[in-house]
């Protein structure tokens, strides 16, 4: 059994079984591997969780399933969501199918370069910081962040709670415009939750659209050759009747720092259960309990995952909480309030999807510089809006994204711009 897999982008492959008839008979599609799958092992892109089956499907899933979608593997990830790249990976890195040499992003990195490789069809990702919208950029596909609350988190394994939502990968806005319509059905079992389902055939018509262009999206730090082609992919929508307006988003210069304390934060918390009793890998218990915690987490988490554990925990600690965590949450308000600004004078804000082109494998050894790359995309999920990555003009044969921002429940309008994008890019003009 199996198929191959030049990229590393599957973790686990599955028999493909065709399941009936529906929205999605006959697709085929890739689930990330921290969405739970009754009867396939689901390990998060950890050697903590090796051998774990889930005894359920996650919403999600069962939905797909319904709908006769033909799951063919669950696809390699960043260690429980942590990271751009999927180097962080306990089954190695996922290689980018456009340049082997270089990252196909992350944390979805396998979910992205298995569509982008036309492995399958559609893909589940996850977006806590930029995770499924990140390798839509860097693989050229279409990713989408829905808006917090719109999917359904049910067995999504969690590693920042209040951040984290399941969306569609795809090579073209109509897919992933069809998985978002089965996915984003109410699912009382998800306390976040709204019933708010999506129901919209992506429509091209963009005439008077306002779109911001915030100054901070295409500064320091971003890519000169990559702002100019979003530049232009801009100029593109403006000739199919968009209007843009430049504006300011001051709350940018938090932004970064607020999401990866909440992120730690709320990592440290979740994270707490693998510890080889509850879950986890199975140690000595005649050992002293904090002993075979130890061994068990120190065995289990790649380096990144107890980075991101142990500063969260500082960050929660007696004495630092107000000093960090407090502090991060007024950033995130100030951000909230920056997007309710802006949608009160435009209807989209663009700006590209990633400040560079793929990196190339082992470039980004140090953290720092790897969470400095996701500027561009932690804001709309501190806000918990809806964002979508669409391919523009590559950079030296390396895909580029174009990034658009929509109100919260408006994903039928950021669809719509990204698809009219979309179309002009299939005429060529």
């Amino acid at each position: 059994m199996g198929f191959p897999d030049p990229y590393n982008a599957f973790i686990t492959q599955c028999e493909p079984e065709k399941k009936g008839e529906g929205r999605l008979s006959g697709y085929t599609i890739a689930i990330k591997d921290n969405i739970s799958t009754r009867g396939i092992p689901t390990t998060c892109g950890s050697r903590i969780l090796e051998g774990y089956i889930p005894p359920y499907n996650a919403f999600a899933v069962d939905r797909v399933l319904a709908e006769g979608a033909i799951i063919v593997g669950k696809t390699n990830m960043d260690e429980f969501g942590m990271g751009n790249t999927t180097e962080n990976s306990a089954y190695g890195p996922t290689l980018n199918p456009v340049d082997t040499s270089r990252v196909p992003g992350g944390s979805s990195g396998g979910s992205g370069a298995a569509v982008a490789a036309g492995m399958v069809r559609l893909a589940l990702g996850t977006d806590t910081g930029g995770s499924i919208r990140c390798p839509a950029a860097f693989c050229g596909i279409v990713g989408l962040k829905p808006t917090y609350g719109r999917v359904s988190r049910y067995g999504l394994i969690a590693y920042a709670n209040s951040l984290e939502q399941i969306g569609p990968m795809a090579r073209s806005v109509e897919d992933v415009a069809l998985l978002l319509n089965v996915i984003s059905a109410y699912d009382s079992r998800d306390s976040t939750a709204v019933p708010k389902p999506y129901d919209h055939a992506p429509d091209p018509n963009i005439q008077g659209v306002r779109i911001g262009l915030p100054e901070e999206f295409f500064g320091e730090g971003v890519d000169h050759r990559v702002a100019a082609t979003v530049y232009r992919a801009v100029e593109r929508l403006e000739e199919q009747g968009a209007e843009t307006v430049p504006c300011s988003m001051p709350s940018m210069q938090y932004a970064l720092s607020a999401y990866y304390t909440t992120c730690m934060s709320e990592a440290s918390s979740n994270l707490g259960r693998y510890d080889g009793v509850r879950y986890g890998l199975a140690d000595d218990f005649r050992k002293h309990w904090h002993q075979a915690f130890q061994e068990v987490r120190q065995k289990g988490f790649g380096k990144e995952v107890r980075r991101r554990v142990m500063l969260g925990t500082f960050a929660l600690s007696s004495g630092y909480y107000g000093k960090y965590y407090l502090k991060a949450q007024t950033a995130r308000e100030n951000v909230r309030a920056d997007f309710a600004r802006l949608f009160t004078m435009v209807d989209l804000i663009a700006g590209p999807t990633m400040p560079t082109v793929a990196f190339r494998l082992g470039e980004k050894s140090d953290p720092l510089s790897s969470y400095l790359a996701d500027i561009l995309t932690v804001p709309a999920n501190l806000a918990g809006v809806p964002a979508i990555s669409v391919p523009c003009e590559n950079v030296h044969g390396l895909p580029t994204g174009l990034q658009l921002i929509g109100r919260y429940y408006d994903e039928e309008r950021v669809i719509d711009a990204a698809y009219a994008y979309e179309q002009t890019t299939k005429k060529g003009g």
